[in-house]
């Protein structure tokens, strides 16, 4: 993982994974949408703000740190497509407790973009959020030729993406789920997603640049889709590697 911007608690967080047999952890059982979860204390890491931040178009190298509350690689739920959440179900007590966490562990990783999958809920909801004080961690002409602003927390549920131009760049990314690991991906630099927002409202947002990257990451995320399933894979390298150059051959960073 990436450099972190503020100490991470040495506590292990809750999070919400499938019901499935565990062992070694603590469990308690929950519902979400009339279906069985459970609450397993995990101790995880990774984020994929650190792949924000500086180096080769994203991301100081440093030793894997750890994340609390986030599922990894591997389980089913970050595998398989996720599922709408009913108009009538937004203001639950359930789903705003989702949105909740889901806030609240991004904003602790810190990162920058979170689905539910990635906390072990198999919801369209995704959250998001870049702040001036995230940007000002990366070296100015990696933010300027990634695009990158500042924007205000996002929550959209059931979003739906489409690219708006055709313009693609490739820059590094990493992920909460898969730690300390970073690979090129290319992304669209144009794109609108449109949902409700928490209250269960219309919300649209027209994207472009590296909130644009940030939305396509996380409808993946929907789909069961990691940026591993996407990446050019002999890119694909430890985060203490990520200055190093790009293999012979790879195209290079940066607006196609």
């Amino acid at each position: 993982m990436g450099a972190l911007l503020r100490p991470l608690p040495a506590a292990a967080a809750l999070l919400l994974a499938p019901a499935a047999p565990l062992t070694g952890s603590a469990v308690t059982a929950s519902a979400v949408s009339g279906r069985r979860w459970r609450s397993v204390r995990t101790n995880a890491g990774g984020g994929w703000l650190s792949g924000l931040l500086g180096g080769k178009g994203g991301g100081a190298p440093t030793a894997m740190a750890v994340t609390p509350g986030t599922v990894k690689a591997g389980d089913p739920v970050l595998h398989e497509p996720a599922r709408e959440v009913a108009r009538g179900d937004v203001a639950s007590e359930k789903v705003q407790g989702v949105i909740d966490r889901m806030i609240d562990v991004m904003r602790k990783a810190p990162g920058v973009g979170l689905a539910a999958p990635q906390i072990g809920v198999p919801l369209r909801i995704i959250v998001l959020e870049d702040t001036q004080e995230y940007i000002s961690y990366a070296p100015k002409k990696d933010i300027e030729v990634q695009d990158r602003r500042p924007f205000d927390l996002l929550v959209i549920i059931n979003p739906k993406l489409k690219n708006t131009s055709k313009r693609t760049a490739l820059f590094f990314e990493g992920c909460l789920s898969v730690d300390g690991y970073r690979a090129v991906v290319e992304r669209h630099l144009d794109v609108e997603v449109s949902g409700l927002d928490r209250n269960g409202s219309p919300i649209k947002v027209q994207a472009s640049g590296w909130q644009a990257r940030i939305l396509q990451h996380e409808c993946d995320h929907l789909e069961g889709t990691l940026y591993v399933d996407k990446m050019l894979p002999r890119t694909f390298r430890i985060v203490d590697n990520l200055d190093l150059p790009l293999p012979i051959g790879c195209p290079p960073l940066g607006a196609r």
